[in-house]
């Protein structure tokens, strides 16, 4: 009777955890773990990782399935033209040898001191936000950037928009990759065999660019990290003024790309407004100078001087490009400069909502994009953001986004875990499982299915594809994703020949 009445109690308790669990999904794992040890009926099963059936696996498994290489593909890749040198180590580990303490953060458009550099570093890692920023004291950087590259554990990358996307095209071998760019000799040795540089690109000394990063919960005083990201910092006058722009469109007669990538314009920042404006004039005439048939990407970067923007806009460099690559913060600023959509927003909060972006994304290629009544090239957008990315494209131009957008963001969790396919143990799916197309116009509601992970929706002659990412819990490097992702949802994308 005893031992009847023991196995009721076990079995008693053992339906009330299991009640417990049924109605408190949430509560942790280790608490119920100890309640189910305290029956004393063996440890309780650890919870299985995510797998095949899990949203990840499952999301990861339909990616594969769709991504699969356009008809018509490319043969020659013209890339330029800011190259250098990334110095990587941690931000907060450099700013405390440097003898700084955590203050109040303040944004800086532009660096004049470590000060300022310890300031501004502080505002963006509060916010767990990417920033790039230029630094006016030559010497001070110099004796930054000393310091930096022989810190124990500092790494020496490629570095730089343009360099970045060359090297990630060299990886396919039936490519063939041209990059024009200011190339020291540590960058010669880092680039990839496959990478040919004119000699006029060559120079005696390398560009180096520090790339402080910090980890998600990272903490510094009162100071944490909401999510891993990086602080990027220069005193770069060589891709600065764009002086390998030149270089680069006189090499492309020579070595006929049918593809040609542009970037570097946010590396003006620290010229005064004359320059910029007769440097984006250059640029223009640049552009005109690639024969007619020849698609161009332009990668933006990250920027602060309004200015500069609207200037980008207004000078109808947009409407010259084929294609324009951008994240988060790039196209709230664009819209603020322009007047465009949703201006008024300062800044984003948690992950940027998708009606918003659509909206935006619309309207740049309704303003600057290809139409019946506009002489511009425009005809798509690669957006990406830590949670997503959308392809936005004016119907009729482009084939295979599908495979291309899933592409961009598959190689955003393998590059940023640095494995060669998803591992779904280390990623996490933070896409919002529902959302709006549109928060302008009657949009429509979307909820999202791993098994069919991009969804595609229209809107007067432009065609969205949208699909989450899977995001790398604890990201072996942050620097050059988004090169990455523009570089490989362009491998994947064919051009319509008009």
């Amino acid at each position: 009777m005893a031992l009847w009445r023991g196995s009721a109690y076990a079995g008693f308790l053992a339906l009330a955890v299991g009640c417990v669990f049924l109605l408190e999904p949430q509560l942790p794992g280790s608490a119920l773990r100890s309640l189910w040890s305290s029956l004393q009926l063996g440890p309780a099963p650890a919870p299985a990782p995510p797998g095949p059936g899990s949203p990840e696996g499952r999301l990861s498994a339909a990616w594969d399935a769709l991504i699969v290489r356009p008809a018509r593909r490319w043969r020659r890749v013209a890339v330029g033209v800011n190259a250098c040198v990334d110095v990587v180590l941690s931000g907060v580990k450099l700013l405390q040898a440097l003898g700084l303490n955590p203050g109040n953060g303040k944004d800086h458009t532009e660096l004049h001191s470590r000060n300022d550099l310890e300031e501004a570093f502080v505002h963006f890692m509060g916010k767990g936000a990417a920033a790039e920023r230029f630094f006016s004291d030559k010497e001070t950087f110099h004796n930054i950037a000393q310091i930096a590259s022989e810190f124990p554990g500092a790494q020496h990358y490629v570095g730089g928009n343009a360099a970045l996307i060359g090297q990630k095209f060299a990886a396919n071998a039936d490519l063939k990759v041209l990059l024009c760019g200011p190339v020291g000799p540590k960058l010669h040795e880092l680039l990839d065999d496959n990478v040919f540089v004119p000699p006029e690109s060559l120079q005696e000394v390398d560009e180096f660019h520090l790339i402080l990063e910090y980890q998600a919960g990272e903490e510094w005083g009162q100071l944490k990290a909401p999510h891993a990201n990086r602080f990027i910092f220069s005193h770069d006058l060589s891709n600065g003024a764009m002086n390998m722009l030149e270089v680069f469109v006189s090499s492309l007669e020579e070595f006929q790309p049918d593809l040609v990538v542009l970037s570097g314009l946010h590396m003006m920042e620290g010229q005064s407004k004359e320059f910029q404006r007769k440097r984006l004039l250059e640029v223009m005439t640049s552009i005109s100078d690639i024969p007619t048939g020849i698609p161009v990407h332009l990668e933006l970067a990250s920027m602060t001087n309004r200015e500069l923007m609207s200037s980008i806009v207004h000078q109808q460099v947009f409407s010259a490009v084929t294609s324009l690559g951008l994240n988060e913060q790039e196209l709230l600023f664009l819209s603020q400069s322009a007047s465009g959509p949703h201006s008024s927003l300062s800044s984003w909060t948690g992950v940027p909502d998708v009606g918003v972006v659509s909206d935006i994304l619309f309207w740049i290629l309704k303003e600057h994009g290809k139409s019946e009544s506009r002489a511009s090239d425009l005809t798509r957008i690669h957006f990406h953001t830590l949670a997503y990315h959308i392809l936005a494209t004016v119907d009729g131009h482009w084939a295979n986004q599908l495979a291309a957008v899933a592409a961009g963001a598959r190689v955003a969790g393998t590059q940023a875990c640095a494995t060669e396919t998803i591992d779904t143990r280390r990623v996490s799916l933070k896409a919002p499982r529902e959302f709006m197309t549109s928060r302008s116009e009657a949009g429509s509601r979307v909820m999202l299915n791993p098994n069919e992970p991009v969804v595609k929706w229209h809107r007067e002659g432009v065609s969205f594809h949208f699909t989450p990412v899977l995001v790398c819990k604890d990201p072996v490097r942050t620097v050059g994703l988004g090169d990455a992702i523009s570089a490989e949802g362009l491998f994947y994308s064919e051009v319509h020949p008009h």
